[in-house]
């Protein structure tokens, strides 16, 4: 199937490993030029993308080092991919909400919501004059909001219900916005030792490898695995072609099957 998408640009945030990568990966052997950011720049992420930036996404200067150089190096925006987000383990925990701090509400939420709220409205006259996509890459804890630490379910759903003002606003001016919402993926999130499938790990009072192996059942997954990154980067590659020219305002989940009401 051709998607149409050879000669467009795009901007992926978060794209230096997981998720954004394997978009950067997907929309580049696409033909799509793409500008990839992230605080840290790969190896990987050198090899695919058309130019790089090297910023923090969870600040607002950030947001605008990126779209500004996007400008530059592209020419104008036809796909923004508001992919960075997660957080932080050092700045992170598993308390309650009462133990929780104003630091970790404001991490999780300039992380995850207003990175995308700035980069949006940044990259939106570009959008506008292309008739351009943005996709927000969510999280199926936006339904889910008990599970995880206190912050991040709240700021996916702040971020899933953002996708849907956007398209309302700005799909009759020709704009497609969707959301896309992964259950648990095989990143650095999930399978590195220092991050939150190990403190989750930790937690329980079992091993990392422990954990892994649980998930799919711990978390009701029909597939009985998770998902994979380059298996997101394939569903997001679709929504941004012209292929899925009618689908906006959408949320679609890949999941495996964890979300079971209708």
């Amino acid at each position: 199937m051709d998607l149409e998408l050879t000669g467009k640009t795009a901007v992926v945030t978060g794209a230096s490993r997981g998720i954004g990568l394997a978009v950067a990966e997907a929309l580049a052997a696409e033909g799509v030029r793409v500008v990839g950011a992230a605080r840290t720049i790969t190896p990987e992420l050198d090899k695919v993308a058309a130019a790089t930036v090297a910023a923090d996404l969870g600040t607002a200067q950030g947001v605008t080092t990126v779209i500004d150089t996007a400008l530059e190096e592209l020419g104008g925006i036809d796909i923004l991919v508001n992919n960075v987000g997660g957080g932080d383990p050092d700045q992170l925990t598993l308390a309650g909400f009462l133990d929780t701090t104003d630091d970790q509400w404001h991490h999780f939420l300039d992380v995850n919501l207003f990175s995308a709220i700035r980069a949006t409205r940044a990259a939106l006259p570009s959008l506008l004059d292309r008739r351009g996509i943005i996709i927000n890459v969510s999280s199926i804890n936006a339904h889910l909001p008990a599970v995880g630490p206190t912050g991040y379910s709240e700021a996916k759903a702040a971020l899933t219900s953002l996708g849907k003002r956007l398209s309302e606003e700005f799909g009759p001016q020709g704009v497609r916005v969707n959301t896309v919402s992964p259950g648990p993926v095989g990143t650095r999130i999930w399978r590195d030792e220092h991050r939150i499938g190990a403190q989750l790990a930790a937690a329980q009072g079992i091993s990392h490898e422990q954990l892994l192996e649980a998930l799919p059942e711990q978390f009701g997954i029909a597939s009985r695995r998770i998902s994979e990154p380059d298996e997101v980067a394939a569903l997001i590659t679709f929504l941004a072609s012209s292929k899925a020219a009618n689908i906006l305002g959408a949320d679609v989940v890949i999941d495996g099957g964890v979300i079971k009401t209708v």
